[in-house]
């Protein structure tokens, strides 16, 4: 971890997905900072703390360490600081995180975290300890209300929820964006080629957050592009297949990207997985998804 700097602010947190709620606890700090005249410091954890500390519960992931960079630093976040969560860090007292991690390393003027923080040991410290300590080494702390919209509180747990449900629709709401799956194309058995609709087979990381069965209108983005695709989530039952896969057909590309990295924003849910009983069925079918990507994505005809 860098000290070379001097006073910083820092907001900590996971922050999978950055969402609307991060977004707007982001921003606070990042204000902070502006009006302190210091860097603004994002401190996050890999791998998911709850991995650590419950081995085989590592949840969903929304977003790529990656990709959080990059959402922060549109954020106006002027350090994205990675901390690697080890079964010392975990074992941490509060008082001890806070000075040797904050005070010590980050030089800490200000902490910008949500209402619901907690760290150390057991997540023994929350916001009115942080208070404490701080006042102890000379630092503010400002605890962030959380986001919410009707009865709906925006957090990762509950975007997970949604996208583990198909509902791309309501992620869309609580992200401020489309939910974002990323992968590098592999090669597949091919029969969409012979059904006139070859489509890009992606292998996404481990633990990626990938929705429920079914068809979705996304856009495919590739080196700076974004064209429309019509994406297929399961297990090909017309085909008996076996393998959960995501399958994209991309709109008006005719590309070989086998071993491309690209990302798959999911804008709309079309359909659930179906069983036809023919061929030509399902490339009417097909058609029909064409089509209503189109229309979802306003792409024209």
């Amino acid at each position: 971890m860098p000290g070379g700097w001097g006073r910083s602010v820092v907001t900590i947190g996971v922050f999978d997905g950055v969402h609307r709620g991060h977004a707007q606890l982001i921003g606070r700090a990042v204000q902070r900072a502006q009006e302190l005249g210091v860097p603004a410091v994002l401190l996050t954890f890999d791998p998911h703390p709850s991995e650590v500390v419950r081995p085989g519960s590592h949840p969903a992931q929304l977003t790529t360490l990656r990709r959080r960079a990059e959402l922060a630093e549109q954020l106006g976040v002027d350090v994205f600081c990675v901390l690697p969560f080890t079964v010392e860090l975990s074992r941490m007292q509060p008082a001890e995180f806070v000075h040797e991690l904050l005070v010590e390393r980050l030089h800490v003027t200000a902490v910008v975290v949500g209402q619901n923080f907690t760290f150390g040991h057991r997540a023994a410290g929350d916001v009115d300890l942080l208070r404490t300590l701080g006042r102890r080494f000379g630092f503010t702390t400002e605890g962030a209300g959380l986001l919410s919209q009707g009865e709906v509180t925006f957090s990762s747990t509950y975007i997970r929820s949604c996208i583990d449900a198909g509902d791309v629709a309501a992620a869309v709401e609580a992200l401020g964006r489309p939910h974002r799956v990323e992968g590098i194309v592999v090669r597949g058995d091919r029969r969409g080629t012979e059904l006139g609709y070859p489509t890009a087979n992606l292998s996404t990381p481990r633990y990626s957050a990938i929705p429920a069965d079914g068809v979705y209108a996304c856009r495919f983005v590739h080196r700076g592009r974004e064209l429309a695709a019509a994406v297929s989530v399961g297990t090909n039952p017309t085909f008996s297949g076996r393998e959960r896969r995501v399958e994209a057909f991309v709109l008006d590309l005719d590309e070989d990207l086998y071993g491309e990295q690209v990302a798959l924003d999911f804008v709309a849910r079309l359909r659930d997985m179906e069983r036809f009983g023919s061929t030509a069925e399902l490339v009417a079918q097909m058609d029909e998804d064409v089509r209503r990507t189109r229309a979802a994505l306003n792409d024209g005809d």
